[in-house]
């Protein structure tokens, strides 16, 4: 804190030694002025010359406690009439003959101050100059007096501040130390506690740190809170395809029925696959959720990516006996601008949950749209649908409508979809098919299209 102290301190010495100067000077140029007032008005014309009566009240002005040395010169254009004949002169054309002049000057090796002034007389051809001047000894010990108490005050002052920023700072920061004392108590080994801080009243300028303190506690809640409950219905989900594939594992280890180890590697096999689908999809959703940069956007072909996804999808249609289709009014690409894997994966779910909840001799169509600044892609089905009340809920994870009645799956297809399309800045709409459920995705940022 010594930096913002002495620094104004400097400041205020500079201001007060330019103010101090001009104080004085002004004060003494006024008894200095008022001398040559009374000297001037005594300068007079009688019978055709000019006389003076230097007044002893004039020069009793200009005593002071030092004892400065007065000079004076009357002169009448070049002829000196009284006084001091080596005076600096000055140039009587620059001179007033109503305001007096102040100026600096030299005179036997001492700087002095000089006030002069013009007067001109009736039947006086020339110029009638009156100057009275003294040393500077005066002023400078005023000049130095008062500085001196100006330093002083400023030591002094700072000296109290000195002594008194330390309390001060310990008094104000206490609400922070309080925090600090607060947020320390909770630094324990067991669950973190991230409920909002009870610090008591704070100053106005610390509410805001503790709102935005308490904002982001609860942003960690919520994470923390969706990573565990992510970890349980994770480990809850892969728990029912290990279990199967523990036992039948055991079954064709002690089975010597062909039919009994063919159906029990049946079994292992379709555990297996729920297995791998559950893990494939738990990395689509963590690409999906993936937080820090994004990486650079591309020119995506959504009409490429819906062929890619029915190629990889068109099996499972043959066995669920759906069929699949693509309908675009487009001729050309449709493109927009994101990243092709999140893409692919969001549709492949789509495609996926349009199969998988359809019904046999189904269909399961992908729908391109492009307006003048969006692009819209949608996959409907002829299942079953979900009722208008129940469509939020099936956003969430591991959401599954139907329970192990249901289609084997994870519940994970809409959650991939809703993350990557709030990655990518798209609408997602769940919308009524009759019969079934379509679902769109809206891009809805402007977009060049080729």
């Amino acid at each position: 804190m010594m930096g913002p102290l002495v620094i104004p301190a400097l400041a205020l010495g500079l201001i007060g030694w330019v103010l101090i100067s001009d104080v004085v000077r002004r004060t003494n140029d006024r008894v200095l002025g008022g001398a040559l007032g009374a000297i001037a008005e005594t300068v007079q014309v009688e019978r055709g010359e000019v006389t003076l009566d230097l007044p002893p009240a004039a020069f009793g002005m200009l005593e002071n406690a030092e004892r400065d040395n007065v000079y004076y010169r009357i002169a009448v254009g070049d002829q000196l009439l009284t006084g001091y004949a080596d005076l600096p002169a000055p140039d009587v054309r620059a001179l007033s003959s109503e305001q007096p002049r102040f100026r600096f000057a030299s005179y036997r090796g001492q700087r002095i101050r000089i006030a002069e002034i013009r007067r001109d007389l009736p039947r006086i051809s020339a110029p009638v100059v009156v100057q009275v001047a003294e040393t500077l000894d005066n002023r400078r010990s005023l000049e130095r007096g008062l500085m001196t108490a100006l330093l002083i005050g400023e030591f002094v002052l700072v000296g109290i501040v000195l002594l008194l920023i330390r309390p001060a700072l310990g008094w104000s920061l206490r609400p922070l130390a309080e925090l600090r004392t607060v947020i320390e108590a909770r630094d324990t080994r067991a669950a973190p506690d991230l409920s909002p801080l009870q610090a008591g009243p704070l100053p106005a300028e610390l509410q805001p740190l503790a709102r935005s303190f308490d904002a982001l506690l609860a942003r960690l809640d919520d994470a923390t809170s969706g990573m565990r409950r992510f970890t349980a219905d994770a480990s809850h989900q892969m728990r029912t395809p290990l279990s199967v594939l523990k036992v039948q594992v055991a079954l064709a280890r002690r089975g010597s029925d062909p039919a009994l180890r063919a159906e029990a590697l049946h079994e292992i096999e379709e555990a297996t696959d729920r297995l791998e689908r559950l893990l494939t999809q738990l990395l689509a959703l963590a690409r999906a959720d993936e937080a820090g940069q994004q990486p650079p956007l591309e020119r995506i072909d959504l009409r490429e990516v819906s062929r890619a996804v029915i190629s990889r999808r068109i099996r499972q249609a043959i066995e669920a006996d759906v069929e699949l289709r693509l309908d675009c009014e487009e001729d050309g690409p449709v493109c927009i601008d994101g990243h092709r894997t999140l893409l692919f994966e969001m549709l492949s779910n789509l495609v996926d949950n349009a199969i998988r909840y359809n019904r046999r001799g189904g269909t399961a169509t992908i729908t391109l749209e492009a307006g003048a600044d969006f692009v819209r892609l949608g996959v409907g089905d002829t299942g079953p649908g979900i009722p208008a009340a129940l469509r939020d809920h099936a956003l969430e994870r591991f959401a599954r409508l139907q329970g192990e009645r249901g289609p084997v799956g994870s519940g994970l297809g809409l959650a991939i979809v809703k993350a990557v399309a709030e990655r990518l800045g798209a609408r997602l709409d769940l919308e009524d098919a009759a019969p079934g459920l379509r679902v769109t995705v809206t891009f809805a940022a402007p977009l060049q299209l080729p």
